[in-house]
């Protein structure tokens, strides 16, 4: 056992000689709580801590560090898929996946970050990465062809969340633009249509990526 090992990997306990009044699964949910209320930033151990009703220094009986506490956060909400057989179409059953995961990132604001920067797979992740390689389990592309595809569906999604969530910016850069575009000097940028037709354009952009990555000769 050393120190690098993810928290999966360690048993759970208390310290020797001591009986566990918390679990893992207490602390993650307190974690979550905090996270969602308070952004990455408010999660700690004081925090998690104070949503327990409880002292920093006990946390350290069950998680090493607040990389632990990330890791079994993000891993946590990776159990809200709602993962059923495949239905014999690939990529319907991906753009599922990709738009139930649109869902979980909009229920917690703080996740894309931790997808796209810190991309561990505990148990939860395990059974998401299962069931795209199910889904996949027919198609001819090859086996490294199907990891890069849960990658890139993992990274478009969480990137679109992370747009959604900087509408205030994305509202003071299109004023900027539509001012530039006034004096004439862009006519591309003119020409085109950024507000699109009002449509979900998610589920096509992932079409797209998915069936560009994975095409059926």
């Amino acid at each position: 056992m050393t120190s690098s090992d993810l928290i999966w990997m360690r048993p759970e306990g208390a310290g020797v000689g001591r009986p566990a009044s918390r679990s893992r699964a207490e602390i993650t949910e307190a974690a979550v709580r905090v996270a969602d209320r308070d952004g990455l930033a408010g999660v700690s151990m004081r925090h998690v801590a104070a949503e327990l009703g409880t002292g920093a220094g006990s946390l350290y009986r069950y998680v090493d560090t607040r990389e632990d506490l990330l890791d079994l956060m993000a891993d946590h909400v990776a159990g809200e898929y709602r993962l059923g057989p495949p239905t014999g179409s690939w990529l319907d059953d991906l753009v599922d996946v990709g738009l139930q995961a649109r869902e979980i990132y909009r229920r917690h604001p703080w996740l894309p970050e931790l997808v796209l920067t810190r991309p561990v797979a505990g148990p939860n992740g395990l059974d998401l990465a299962e069931h795209v390689l199910a889904v996949l389990a027919d198609h001819p592309a090859p086996d490294g062809d199907k990891v890069v595809a849960l990658a890139l569906l993992n990274a478009v999604v969480a990137a679109n969340a992370q747009f959604e969530a900087s509408s205030v910016d994305v509202l003071r850069g299109a004023r900027y633009l539509a001012h530039v575009v006034a004096r004439g000097e862009h006519p591309h940028l003119a020409a085109i249509r950024l507000g699109g037709d009002g449509g979900d354009p998610l589920p096509t952009a992932l079409r797209r990526v998915l069936g560009g990555l994975l095409p059926v000769d």
